[in-house]
Formats: structure tokens, sequence, C-alpha cells
């Protein structure tokens, strides 16, 4: 390279970093003298302007785990290059002009429209005055994983050119669901739903952020079929299968009518090939679509265990064995009736039948199912049942676990809990739950069930120190005009929703269930210094999610009032004034057993319970929880409920792999002086983990355990008490860190008596991993351990831990 290209170069850098510097304020300039030597090191002869910036992010990426802040100053590079590729022009001195800003977002629209992308009515709106609502600054909350999340995968194009800014983007989606509202009242519902977007204090799923404004607003997360026993129906649900995947929609199948193998079928006097062959072309379909172009096709088969195919269904995950009756490209999951669980504690025997023998125990729960289960079983020793197989419970519960251990599946799902608990009790039985365990609806041969979901960002409503309004650290009044906007939102998307097939629209526009969920509970508890292994930890749980419970109940309740109740409210639990924390009770008496958690109203329910009682429901169901693996990452805070997986890890998904620190650690130790670069090695080479690090206070490392380093039974205990509040589930991942098949079965058998309703993915430690003194290890078991100094080694290269996003993150 010549001098002056070098030179040219070097200038393109330094410009790129100055403009990006001032929405940071975090470079010295030996700092900056420093980047830009280093990005020039990158670089060739006849690099492109946009080469240059690309090296420029490369280094400011390298330097994340050193220094977190770096994360928005590669995002801001990024966002530069972005505006270029939108605009078609450099951002001046200070960085994006506002005015070309908003220019572009007009145009954007209108170019959108022209080209059949975006709904027409998009343009039928004061586009000026949404342009001038616009808060560019607000571009500064979005870090650098997220921005490349929101370029690659979320952001309109024609053809290859982008066509969306963050701040366009947002305004975009709450266009689009602000179309379900009134013509006179579209304008300012943008403004507001637009306000709560793009501040990132409640994000919608995926779908909805895809399609939002779209002409083809497909925008739910989450469909639930129920699969029948004969040969036109089962080829109907793959059409189905196919259909729903199309538009980004993650399912969940219930296969249990299908069925065994060996059962006759009379219309051809042969024998039944089971729903193994049947889940092998499922699995088949899933693999071939690939959802809006974008993410590959995502489902969960849903049996349970008292299907004579049961066996050869645990098995379908294994990488051995006849590939023929594997299914690596789809979920499996298994629909547990409490008479089963029964059976294992009591160390009973269990029976195992053909649905075309026992056809009401896929429609029957509770007391009911232990009834006809039981006269099965009298008839199948009389002789009356032709195929039936004898089982220890036991065993097959180990089975069970042993396969959840090894391929991570099924995921374990409680049917009493799901159905006792259910508001829709009056109106069916719910199946299964969906991709990511966290739907608890009716289905049917006539009903495809639908969910629209989006979450409630947790640490965007942290409170500040001297606010007296505060609850459990929470901004009350924040966090309650958030779930006010955000139901109002989620109602809208169910009549904006393009239904793929009749079944599903019936079913939606009859019950109309969204699922308002929450993500950065973790993220929450470090705003506010509280270990989530702590007992507060389990207190701010249940505080924070009966006040999400209150708030999304009434504002259902005040649509209801605005827009009339959903059509089958009559004879609903809310119709009979049971709520979801009096459901606990219910399951209790089914089970005729105490559910270990307490259910204690701390808030004033009563104007609640009145308002219900007078105006109805606009939503049969107002709350999930689900995985939010991308979301998350766009919001810039922990996923869902859960535990940071790790002090310092790196992240993978569809848009690469990036580094991920825990910056609340990193602001903890540099308060202490603590934070260098042997720290960081240190912390490396315990594969992100403090605990061995004795130099740092044990205050600070208790509150920074990561997701295998708190006992799984009190992450359970979390959800429990969120549970008590929630008319639908939650994706509760296990993270188990020992390989003791005992400590597993009380891992799950615990899950069942806290009364959790669904868990989704077993997590455990890679065989390459140390495990850290955490919770008990006497217990859980110790692996042998290293420190830096024992090692003799340069940390450096010790690799990261990667964990990479569900394959289902559909849901969010």
């Amino acid at each position: 390279m010549t001098e002056g290209a070098q030179a040219a170069q070097a200038d393109i850098v330094r410009r790129a970093l100055d403009r990006a510097r001032p929405e940071e304020g975090i470079l010295t300039e030996s700092a900056a003298a420093d980047i830009v030597t280093a990005t020039e090191r990158d670089l060739y002869a006849g690099a492109t302007d946009a080469e240059a910036r690309e090296a420029l992010i490369g280094v400011l990426t390298a330097r994340i785990e050193r220094e977190p802040r770096y994360s928005r100053l590669a995002a801001a590079v990024f966002r530069h290059q972005h505006y270029r590729d939108v605009a078609d022009e450099e951002p001046g001195p200070e960085g994006i002009p506002e005015t070309r800003y908003r220019e572009t977002f007009r145009a954007g629209i209108e170019r959108g429209v022209a080209a059949d992308i975006l709904d027409e009515r998009m343009c039928e709106y004061d586009l000026d005055a949404l342009a001038d609502s616009l808060e560019p600054a607000r571009d500064d909350r979005l870090e650098y994983m997220a921005m490349t999340t929101l370029a690659q995968r979320y952001f309109l194009t024609e053809g290859e050119d982008p066509l969306e800014l963050p701040q366009a983007f947002w305004m975009r989606v709450a266009m689009g669901v602000a179309l379900a509202e009134p013509e006179d009242e579209r304008l300012a519902r943008a403004k507001e739903f637009y306000d709560a977007l793009s501040t990132l204090r409640f994000v919608f799923s995926t779908p909805t952020l895809f399609h939002a404004g779209t002409t083809h607003p497909q925008l739910s997360s989450c469909y639930l079929t129920t699969v029948p026993d004969d040969l036109e129906g089962i080829f109907d649900s793959y059409k189905a299968h196919a259909k729903l995947s199309k538009w980004s929609g993650g399912l969940g199948n219930d296969w249990t009518n299908v069925r065994a193998a060996g059962a006759h079928i009379s219309s051809t006097g042969v024998e039944s090939t089971g729903i193994v062959p049947f889940l092998n072309i499922s699995n088949d379909v899933t693999a071939a679509i690939n959802r809006s172009g974008k993410r590959r096709g995502a489902a969960c088969a849903y049996l349970e265990p008292w299907h004579l195919d049961f066996p050869a269904f645990l098995d379908l995950k294994r990488n051995t064995g006849d590939e023929r009756r594997r299914t690596h490209e789809m979920n499996t999951a298994a629909w547990v009736p409490d008479l089963f669980m029964k059976r294992v504690e009591n160390d009973e025997e269990w029976t195992l039948f053909s649905p075309d023998e026992t056809p009401d125990l896929h429609s029957t729960y509770g007391e009911e199912f232990e009834r006809r289960y039981r006269e099965y079983e009298r008839q199948a020793e009389n002789g009356e049942i032709d195929q039936y197989e004898r089982h220890d419970a036991a065993d097959l519960w180990r089975t069970m676990l042993t396969r959840l251990f090894e391929t991570g599946h099924p995921w374990i799902t409680f049917k009493d809990a799901c159905n006792v608990r259910s508001p829709q009790d009056h109106a069916g039985v719910i199946n299964s739950s969906n991709l990511c365990t966290e739907i608890t609806l009716n289905t049917s041969d006539e009903e495809t069930a639908v969910c629209n979901l989006g979450s409630v960002n947790l640490a965007r409503h942290v409170a500040d120190a001297d606010d007296d309004g505060a609850i459990e650290g929470i901004d009350r009044e924040r966090l309650a005009d958030t779930i006010e906007t955000a139901m109002r939102m989620l109602d809208d998307v169910v009549d904006l929703n393009f239904y793929p097939t009749d079944r599903a629209e019936r079913s939606n526009m009859r019950h109309r269930p969204v699922g308002l969920g929450m993500m950065g509970f973790h993220e929450a508890l470090l705003e506010q210094g509280i270990s989530m292994a702590s007992e507060e930890a389990v207190d701010f749980a249940d505080h924070i999610a009966e006040f999400h419970s209150y708030h999304a109940i009434l504002n259902s309740s005040r649509l209801a009032e605005e827009r009339g109740t959903y059509e089958s409210y009559e004879r609903s639990k809310w119709d009979r004034d049971i709520f979801p924390q009096d459901t606990v009770e219910l399951l209790e008496a089914e089970r005729d057993r105490e559910i270990p958690v307490d259910v204690t109203e701390r808030l004033d329910w009563e104007p609640v319970r009145e308002h219900v009682a007078t105006h109805g429901m606009r939503n049969s169901n107002t709350m999930a929880i689900a995985p939010t693996a991308t979301i998350s990452t766009i919001a810039g805070t922990t996923p869902s409920i859960e535990p940071l997986y790790s002090n310092l890890y790196v992240k993978s998904n569809m848009s690469g792999e990036f580094t991920v620190v825990n910056d609340h650690l990193v602001a903890d130790l540099d308060e202490r002086n603590l934070w260098d670069g042997e720290m960081l090695d240190r912390i490396k080479y315990h594969d992100g983990s403090i605990q061995e690090i004795t130099e740092i206070p044990e205050d600070v490392r208790e509150r920074h355990r990561s997701a295998f380093e708190i006992d799984p039974r009190h992450q359970l205990r979390l959800a429990a008490n969120r549970g008590i509040w929630l008319d639908q589930s939650q994706s509760v991942n296990v993270f188990f860190p020992s390989t003791d098949g005992s400590l597993l079965d009380d891992v799950y058998r615990t899950a069942w008596e806290l009364g959790l309703k669904t868990t989704y993915y077993l997590r455990t430690l890679g065989a390459s991993q140390f495990e850290k003194s955490t919770i008990d290890m006497a217990e859980y078991g110790r692996t042998q351990t290293r420190n830096v100094e024992e090692a003799g080694s340069d940390s450096d290269e010790t690799d990261l831990p990667t964990v990479e996003d569900p394959t289902c993150d559909a849901c969010q």
C-alpha cells in the first residue's frame, strides 16, 4: 500500500471513529489513535471505504470483552455505514443529520407501498407528523449485536436495497399495528406505540416485527395443532404445517390421537405403522420450510406417555439407530398426566395403550382421566383391549430423563396443571403446548390455537434510587403504562393478522388469546444489586409477576369495555370469577396434595375483579413468558426470565458470533479497582465464572452467579412463584450442572411438585467445561478445577464458552 493510500484509508477510519465518538464519549485521544493504528494493520491496498469501516468494527468488537461500552461505539460505526446504504450519503461531521434521517423514513414508507411491500394504508398516515415524532437519539440504545441483527434480519428491503433506519423500523411496526385502530385515532396510537417500542420498554415477538405494516401481516408467533387419526387428516396436517411455517409461525403439534404401531386399520385390514413414520415426514416438512426467508422451520411434536409408541418417541432425537426413525430437525415433548407422576412416586406399574382403543384419554384430565385410565387397565386385564403393555413407571421415567440428558428431549410438560388452571376449561382441552412451551391453549380437529406475543423489558422499568413510587425496585407507574399500551397492541394484532389457515383464523377470532411476557428479569435484579440465587429474588419474582398479571388482566377488561368481550367468554373461569391465583387451590384439590407456593395477594385485586365482572375480558388468555432469544438481543437485556448464561461468553446466532460480557460485573469490579487485563484473563480462564477468584469480594461473587451456578431447583421456585399469576405458562430452561441421574430426577419431580405447567430445554455443561463452586457442590459433585498459577500457561489461549440461541426462536 502506498503512503498516500495508507493515509487516505487512515483518514477514513479516523473520520468514522470521530463521528461515532460524540455519541459515546468513552475514548481518550490515545485510545482512539491506538484503534486507528490497529485498524490500519487489518487493511490491504485498495480496500474500499466500506471495508475500512468493517475493519474498524472488527477492532472495536474485539475489545468489547475489555471495555463493554465499545459495543455501542461499534454499533455507531455500523449504524453510520447502514445510513450510507439507506440515504446514499455520508454522515456529516457530527454524525447522522436528523433532517435527512426523517426524510429517509418518509421515502422508505412511500417506496415500500409503491413496491407492494407495505400496505397502501401506510401512506394514508400524516407521514410528516410521524417523521417529526421520530427520536433519532434513541438509536444510541442499540448495541452492536442489536444493530447487526436488525440490519440482517428485520429491516425491510427492496431487493438488495435497505429501506429502514432503526427509528423508521420502530415507527413502521407501530404504524402497522395501529392500522387496527379507528382512523381518527391511528396517528396518535402510532405515536404511542412507537414510544413504547423505540424506548425498548416493550418489544413484539419476531413475526410481528418482521411483518407489521406489510402486505402479508402474519404477526402471530405460535400455532398449536391436533393431528387426527386418519390418513387424510394427517396429510392435511402436513399442509397446514407447511403453510403456518411459511409465514414464520413456530408449531406445537399434538400427535397423541394417532393410533400406535400394530393397531388394526379396519378400512384396509392391515396394521398401523404407528406415529414414528409420520413424524419422520413431519420432520422433513419442518426442515424444508424457510420461514419468511429468514429462519428455519421449527416445530415440536407432543405425545402423552400412555401411548404405545411412547418408548419409540423417546428415541426420536438420538444420534444412533435407524435414521428413518429419527427426527433431528424437530423437537419433542412429553405431555405428562399427574397419574403417571403419582405412579412413578409410588413405584407402581404404568400401562401403555393405543388411542384407537382408549379415545377419551386424550380429551380428559385430572380425576376424570384417572378414572377412565383405571377402567381401561381393568378392561385390559379382562382381555377386552387388544393392545397394551405394562411398564414399571419409574423405569419409563428414568428412560425419559436419560434421553433428556442425552439429547435435550423430550421436554417435560404437565398436562393436568395446564388444563386444571386454564381459563378456558369450558371450551375444550389443552392437548399440548407450543414450540417454546409457554403457550397453553385449547386445540381440536376444528381449531388451531394461535398466540400473539410480546415482552415487557423489566430492565427498562427499574426505578431510580430516590423514586418513592417504586414497588420492589420497579417504577410501578411506568410499568403499568407500558403494560396498558402493550395489551392494546397485542389485541390489535389479533384483528390485523394474516391467518394461513381457516382453523387458525376461526380459533383466534373466537378466543383472542395474547401472551404478554417479560424479559430482562436478571438484569432488573442486577440493577437492584440482588443475586438471582437469593430469597430476595424469589420475593421479587412473586411481586413483579403479580403486578404484571394485575395490569394485564385489568387492561384486557378495559379493552372489553371499549371493544366487547371475546366470543367464548361466557362460562370461562373469568366469567366465574376465578383468576389465575385462584387456580392453584384447584390444582391442589385435583391432586389431593399441597402445592408449596405462597398464594398471597399483595395488591388490591377487588377493583380488577369488579371490572371483569362488569365488563368481561377481551382476551381469553393474557400472559405467557416466551424465551425472547432474539428480541432480548435487540433490547440489549438478559433473555426472558433466565439467569445470565455466563459473565463472559460468545453468543452464536443467525447473525454471527458476538462476545457478551456482563457489564454490571465490569462496573462492580471497576468500582473496586479490580478490573484490568489480568482479571479479564482469569475470568476467561474460568469460562466466565468468578466464583473461584477470591480477590473478588464475596458479595460481588454472590451477585454475579450465572446460570449453572444457581441451584436449578431454586430457579424452579422462581418460576413457580411467577406461575401463580400466569394464565398461560413460561419457557423455563433447566440449567443442570451435574451428571448425576438421581439429582436430575429430583429436579424434574420438584418441577411437578411445585405445580409448574411446563419446562423447556435441559441445559448441561459441555464435557470440556469445568463445573464451578456453586450451589451445594457436595450434592452436585465437583470436577477437577484449575487456576492460572497452577496451569502455568497463557490463559488467552482458553476459548470462551459459546452458547447458541435455541433453534426455536420462533416465539421471540
